[in-house]
């Protein structure tokens, strides 16, 4: 496997990386969606199936691009590497831990009394609360892969996939999907270079990429829908061969206008990751309370759509008008190293 620290010398943003991360922010957005809309209409829509295709694939390609760059921080030193990799996810963690806890504690509190919203806080900083435990697990997963930089990466890919294997199930969520998840940030890590050199032949070859997507597309689905997607290292190759595909999409559609909504969001999308709650909750209420609309795949489509698009329209909003700029942007109190930039841009993405 080619060395991580010759992802040095790559571009520190790529049009693809921005529209494959659009791709899962909406997959992840969808998910909550759909199966909040499924529980209280009490019934399925046709959206479930697109959920249901995604799931070997939209947490582990998140994960792996999250671990793409690494190569080009990893060796900071341990202060300036802990703000940008711990720090800042930190700061999101708790900042909308309070944002969302404002919209659910009110009722817990008539219901089970002010103990109760306690608990459920104190238990949030062990424990991740609701959407955020993406945001919540990535520090760990940063401060782990910059603890093993030392050893050969194939050994702390195997003992990741055998982590993987293992089918943690203790209920609580960090231990769980640790083990889960692991392997895929490390994959980003150490095959970097091989990544980006894939996704630079796909667009080389994009008649015979189209085939092996359209193939993995027919093969996934069979091994999804027939039950074979949980076994003990099926998951795995679902879990690597899915994020390949994202890869492969998100490379055939860089540069094209069909592609432009996607780069945005996937540019933005700790933005939408952060925000999305609130809206798509609002949405899901207000369709289901109206019944303006009774198909329950529609519904599903429409609260997706809210749940993205609402965020990016406050971030831009805010960016317009500089007001509320701490709900996206790290303020400077919260920083125990000093930031080699205020670009927004670069910020979003410490």
């Amino acid at each position: 496997m080619a060395s991580a620290r010759d992802a040095s010398a790559m571009k520190p943003r790529l049009d693809w990386v921005d529209v494959a991360k659009g791709i899962c922010i909406v997959l992840v957005v969808m998910m909550h969606s759909t199966l909040g809309v499924e529980k209280a209409a009490g019934e399925e829509g046709f959206m479930h199936y697109v959920v249901t295709f995604a799931r070997p694939f939209r947490m582990p390609d998140f994960f792996m691009i999250s671990g793409l760059f690494l190569a080009l921080v990893i060796d900071r030193p341990w202060r300036l590497y802990l703000d940008r990799k711990v720090v800042h996810f930190a700061y999101f963690y708790f900042l909308w831990l309070v944002i969302q806890g404002a919209a659910r504690w009110p009722a817990v509190a008539m219901d089970e009394g002010i103990g109760e919203v306690v608990h459920q806080f104190l238990l949030s900083l062990v424990d991740p609360f609701g959407t955020l435990w993406f945001i919540y697990l990535l520090p760990i997963f940063f401060v782990f892969a910059k603890l093993v930089k030392g050893l050969p990466p194939l050994l702390v890919l195997a003992f990741a996939a055998g982590l993987e294997s293992l089918r943690v199930e203790t209920g609580w969520m960090v231990p769980d999907e640790f083990c889960a998840r692991l392997f895929y940030v490390m994959l980003g890590w150490y095959g970097a270079p091989l990544i980006f050199a894939f996704a630079e032949n796909v667009r080389r070859r994009s008649a015979l990429a189209l085939t092996g997507l359209a193939a993995w597309a027919f093969i996934h689905a069979w091994a999804v829908f027939g039950g074979l997607s949980e076994q003990i290292g099926v998951s795995l190759v679902l879990g690597v061969a899915g994020a390949l595909a994202i890869v492969t999409t998100a490379a055939l559609l860089a540069g094209s206008k069909a592609s432009e909504p996607l780069r945005y969001a996937g540019e933005r999308s700790i933005v939408v990751y952060l925000a999305f709650f609130l809206p798509m909750v609002l949405a899901r209420v207000i369709l289901l309370n109206t019944g303006v609309i009774s198909d329950v795949g529609a519904i599903s489509a429409i609260v997706t759509a809210a749940g993205v698009v609402v965020p990016l329209a406050l971030h831009w909003g805010i960016v317009k008008t500089g007001w509320g700029t701490f709900l996206f942007e790290r303020p400077r109190a919260f920083r125990i190293d000093r930031p080699r930039t205020d670009n927004p841009r670069l910020q979003l993405a410490e």
